[in-house]
């Protein structure tokens, strides 16, 4: 009874050891004390491609526009009242006066006023393209620039503010809007192959 005892209890602490030991190589080979992800993946799922996914680009200009209203762009212009005035015959503050700016040549638009080098010389004109560049970045468009604004980075902000500079003064002709086909043509794809898959489908199946 003893010798039988002994045996069982001998293979139980055998078996004990050998779970021991495989816990601990499963352990280390599937690195579970590394919270990151490995560089090569265990395995691949066939028809799944992975790519980087960037910020999506914003709406072209012209499109913006259409939905923008002057409103909008006056309650945006708030962030400029502290340094410029849009009224016709205002004053020039620590920025020029604004009214009737769009259009008229880049740096030049209020005579007598003291412009930054980079920005009187870039030359141009304020267009519904520059305003919106100048908008988003002003250092960036004009390189040495005295405006300390650092820019709006929302696109649909800088669209309602040149409408609402549109209406203080005009402006050029807008940018027309561009009829974005891509995502149409995406879904086009994407129903062709469903209905490709169906039809290979019906015709593997087997005939009842």
């Amino acid at each position: 009874m003893d010798d039988r005892f002994n045996t069982a209890a001998g293979w139980v602490l055998f078996s004990g050891i050998i779970a021991l030991g495989l816990s601990v190589l499963s352990y280390k080979y599937f690195h579970a004390d590394d919270p990151e992800r490995p560089e090569q993946l265990g395995y691949v799922i066939e028809g799944v491609e992975t790519e980087a996914v960037g910020p999506a680009a914003p709406p072209p200009l012209g499109n913006l526009l259409v939905d923008a209203t002057a409103e909008a762009g006056e309650r945006v212009f708030a962030k400029c009242a502290a340094c410029h005035t849009i009224e016709q015959g205002g004053a020039n503050g620590i920025g020029p006066n604004l009214f009737a700016v769009m259009g008229t040549g880049i740096g030049s638009h209020v005579p007598g006023y003291a412009y930054s080098d980079a920005l009187a010389g870039h030359g141009g004109e304020w267009s519904w393209e520059n305003m919106d560049a100048w908008l988003a970045n002003p250092r960036g468009f004009a390189d040495g620039t005295k405006m300390s604004f650092a820019g709006l980075t929302s696109p649909e902000d800088r669209a309602a503010v040149t409408v609402y500079m549109e209406s203080m003064g005009g402006a050029p002709a807008r940018p027309e809007p561009v009829v974005v086909e891509e995502a149409a043509a995406d879904d086009a794809a994407a129903e062709g192959a469903a209905e490709e898959e169906a039809t290979e489908g019906e015709e593997a199946a087997p005939a009842e």
